[in-house]
């Protein structure tokens, strides 16, 4: 039986009650990690996860948290701190997604998008991002989206958000290269979650019929990449995007 590879680390996974961040934060623990989570406006869902954790042994925190909202980040951040200690490993998940033709998206709809994905992102990196460089270790990882290198119709909005965060992990992981902290990003295909719910059927059959594999994923088959840019298996890996999408964009 294989060791595990992450005993003795720490991770926050934001977005981690459901869907990809519930399915990343059993895999880290499973390898061993401890886990901070947060979630937004899914206290059972939540709780749920955090039981299947602590039942494998971990140590689990699971908190509300806008991740739009920086005072909100720097208290979960703080409070993930208290309970596990130094964090190792920070998994960018949080999302929201919604379908609206371009012509129709409002700019609070807009500001949304962004502020989740983008600014959740950015400033959650950057709070623990300080603590990692001062230590000289850590891991961030930056989930976005196969889409943010194909675009979809009606999904403008997501797809420039997913975007800016996979230019961000290169642009982060040149800044901090020196400092032993490694950033990364995982772009997922079309992962059977519920984020799929509001997206219509001729849409669904749209971005089906255009993967090589003809399915979408399974969270299984998306944590993994995670884990692995988590450990010492990826100790070479910076500023790179790892991407299970069935073969719907061959880098």
């Amino acid at each position: 039986m294989s060791q595990p590879k992450l005993t003795g680390k720490t991770a926050i996974v934001s977005g981690g009650s459901r869907g990809i961040g519930r399915g990343i934060a059993l895999a880290l623990a499973h390898e061993g990690a401890d886990i901070a989570f947060c979630h937004f406006r899914d206290d059972e869902k939540a709780t749920a996860t955090k039981q299947q954790i602590e039942a494998m042994g971990r140590k689990c925190l699971a908190a509300e948290c806008d991740v739009s909202d920086v005072a909100a980040i720097q208290a979960f951040y703080s409070d993930a701190k208290a309970a596990l200690g130094d964090i190792d490993i920070l998994v960018n998940n949080a999302g929201h997604n919604i379908t609206e033709n371009f012509e129709d998206i409002s700019e609070d709809s807009f500001d949304r998008m962004l502020n989740v994905h983008v600014k959740g992102t950015f400033f959650m990196a950057q709070t623990v991002y300080r603590d990692m460089k001062a230590r000289g270790e850590g891991r961030i990882i930056n989930i976005t989206s196969q889409l943010a290198y194909k675009g979809a119709p009606t999904l403008t909005h997501y797809c420039a958000a997913k975007g800016a965060n996979a230019t961000l992990t290169k642009a982060l992981a040149l800044e901090c290269a020196q400092t032993g902290v490694l950033v990364n990003a995982v772009a997922p295909g079309v992962t059977n979650t519920d984020l799929l719910t509001p997206l219509s059927d001729e849409l669904l059959k749209t971005l089906k019929d255009s993967i090589p594999l003809a399915r979408f994923a399974e969270v299984e088959e998306i944590a993994p990449s995670v884990v692995f840019l988590a450990s010492a298996e990826g100790s070479f890996f910076h500023g790179s995007c790892i991407s299970p999408n069935g073969g719907e964009v061959m880098f």
